[in-house]
């Protein structure tokens, strides 16, 4: 390959892993990446009994009532139930209800101050996100996206006792759930944590550790969750029902006070549903408090298992989990991973590129099998990259390659037969391409096979009286005239030297009748260096004529010569035979071997000479035959 070559095929690789890339910068893999990457990552591990659920199931629903008409103070008598003892009092309880505005000023007073008394709930608020105008400081004013736009937060008494966090979710564009937002600025200035932040935060506090050490989050304060467990891993055991009724029934606390519509579900507790409260040791723990019903509207598919939603409650357990074990992930930044896939890419195509297909083979396999170890390891390292990027790169070069070198090959083969077909009849050359590299062994193989040498007599004499350019349009004249008759009798053009060539038949493949193509092929010669004699002799006022030399006998046919040049031809006494005969013909006279003269026998017309003709390097007795005609 010439420098040149080398330059346009480097530049044209660069171009196509740069096209790759910016492809796939484009977001063309981001969902099946996506899914890739929550398969390959996402794995369950057994989460610690320090995070329990008190949720309100199908089991609270129908002991208390619809939720829609449940009043305030079912939480405020789960409170109680949970805050009863010193000894079993929870760290922190989270609740992922939203209590915006008062509704009941009994309920609201209740729950209001079993918040407060205990001081270790931490309650939920909702920012609302939109478009909104800001003024850009010069009086103008500008179009905001996802800006917030407002915030649910609890109602006054209870926003004053407790602490807030959001329960916002970040969904990615194919509707699962990946990442959790920290935090959120707020129009007033203030960041609001989210709630299993508040959570987390608070229950490191009281456990009297280390800082809860905050996870690494993008520009927009998303990090990326990994997941503990699926739907329904964390101990759901506890109903609300269990609570409240408890507590109602043994403590009676609540009087009416609340109005008819919001206490329908209080009075039905009150009334007495025989549940028995499954108590449980929830001393020291995290509690937390939220839907755990289809029906309620508070479920999310997360990475971790796309087929059975999660709900929100046990999304907030996993969070705060994640960050009381501090298993932090940083996902590495597109631009970085957009680089590293273009030298990727640049690789492959260096090892596809013209390569035998069991090398790129295991390029391929290597490449895509290592980069799904190595980002499973980076994701044990804190790390995460795109799963897909480097495997669906590596693979579309890897076909692409593939085809192409295929085409090119076919090219190249059609190339090397079109030019073999100059050289060897096309019959010849369908029937090799047919036994594939069978029928060339490399080094040869002994076979019999038919020779004939042919010369131009008189050519130097006249090419010293002609221009040089006279000479080559004379020769090519006589050599065009040569292969044709060898070509048209399906022999083998070995080779030309100077004025002279020489071919073959019976070889690479067997041939029928070989030695009969043989003599044909010189006497077809011989008759059409008299029409192209005449005409020279007309132009030139000279002429030229044939001697050729046809032997037959056994030769070794092959590849012979080194590994950087080899050519195909045949060696042997044979050969060297055929080049006395045709050194000793005169012009215009075909001399034969007896050899040949008796395997043609009854077919041809010959005259012996005898042993009168002497060939250099053969024993007295040898006897030449001049050939007259074909029968």
């Amino acid at each position: 390959m010439s420098g040149r070559t080398k330059i346009r095929t480097a530049l044209l690789g660069i171009v196509v892993a740069g096209g790759l890339t910016v492809l796939v910068g484009t977001g063309l893999l981001e969902r099946a990446d996506l899914a890739a990457s929550d398969a390959l990552y996402q794995h369950v591990r057994t989460p610690d009994d320090d995070i329990l659920l008190m949720v309100i199931d199908q089991e609270a629903l129908e002991a208390i009532g619809p939720y829609e008409k449940w009043g305030r103070d079912v939480i405020a008598a789960a409170l109680e139930t949970l805050n009863q003892s010193e000894e079993e009092r929870p760290a922190v309880i989270g609740i992922d209800v939203i209590f915006s505005g008062e509704t009941d000023e009994g309920a609201d007073q209740w729950l209001a101050e079993m918040a407060g008394r205990y001081d270790n709930v931490v309650t939920a608020g909702l920012v609302k996100f939109g478009d909104r105008l800001e003024e850009d400081g010069n009086g103008d004013y500008r179009l905001a996206s996802i800006s917030v736009t407002g915030v649910d937060m609890p109602y006054d008494a209870l926003q004053a006792v407790t602490e807030q966090g959001h329960v916002n979710a970040a969904l990615d564009p194919d509707g699962v759930l990946r990442h959790h937002l920290l935090s959120i600025a707020l129009p007033d200035g203030k960041e609001m944590p989210s709630l299993a932040l508040a959570v987390a935060r608070r229950y490191r506090e009281i456990q009297g550790g280390e800082p809860l050490e905050l996870p690494p989050t993008q520009p927009n304060g998303l990090w990326y969750l990994p997941f503990c467990d699926r739907a329904g891993g964390f101990d759901t055991s506890t109903s609300l029902a269990d609570l409240v009724s408890g507590n109602v029934l043994t403590a009676g606390k609540i009087k009416g006070g609340a109005g008819d519509g919001a206490a329908v579900g209080t009075e039905a507790v009150k009334e007495g549903v025989p549940i028995e409260a499954r108590r449980k040791n929830w001393a020291g723990k995290i509690v937390l408090i939220g839907p755990y019903e289809a029906g309620l509207r508070d479920s999310y598919t997360t990475a971790i298992d796309h087929e059975n939603p999660m709900f929100g409650v046990e999304y907030q357990a996993n969070a705060i989990q994640a960050m009381l074990w501090g298993n932090y992930k940083k996902e590495v930044s597109d631009r970085v991973q957009l680089l590293l896939l273009f030298a990727v890419m640049l690789l492959c195509l260096a090892g596809y590129w013209r390569r035998p297909v069991r090398s790129s083979t295991v390029l391929w396999v290597g490449l895509c099998g290592g980069s799904l170890l190595l980002c499973r390891l980076f994701y044990h390292l804190g790390w995460v990259f795109h799963v897909l990027w480097i495997p669906v790169g590596a693979t579309v070069l890897y076909a692409g390659c593939l085809a192409l070198n295929y085409i090119q090959a076919a090219m190249e083969r059609r190339h090397v037969t079109n030019t073999f077909k100059r050289y060897v009849a096309p019959e010849i050359v369908n029937e090799l391409l047919k036994e594939g590299t069978d029928a060339l062994e490399l080094g040869g193989k002994l076979t019999k096979i038919a020779v004939l040498f042919v010369d131009v007599r008189g050519f130097t004499p006249m090419s010293e009286l002609l221009k040089p350019t006279e000479v080559v349009g004379i020769l090519n004249q006589y050599l065009t005239l040569i292969s044709r008759c060898i070509l048209k009798n399906s022999g083998t053009l070995d080779k030309f030297v100077g004025d002279a060539a020489m071919a073959f038949w019976g070889a690479p493949l067997p041939q029928e009748d070989y030695v009969m193509k043989a003599v044909q092929a010189a006497v077809d010669m011989a008759e059409g260096s008299q029409s192209l004699s005449k005409a020279l002799m007309e132009q030139y006022g000279r002429t030229v004529s044939f001697g050729i030399g046809v032997h037959v006998g056994d030769a070794v046919v092959g590849n012979v010569g080194s590994p950087e040049r080899m050519d195909y031809t045949a060696i042997g006494d044979t050969v060297n035979t055929a080049a006395r005969l045709e050194a000793n013909a005169p012009a215009g006279t075909i001399y034969i071997s007896r050899a040949v003269a008796d395997a043609l026998e009854g077919r041809i017309l010959t005259t012996s000479l005898g042993d009168s003709v002497k060939l250099k390097g053969k024993k007295e007795g040898f006897e030449v035959l001049r050939m007259e005609e074909i029968l």
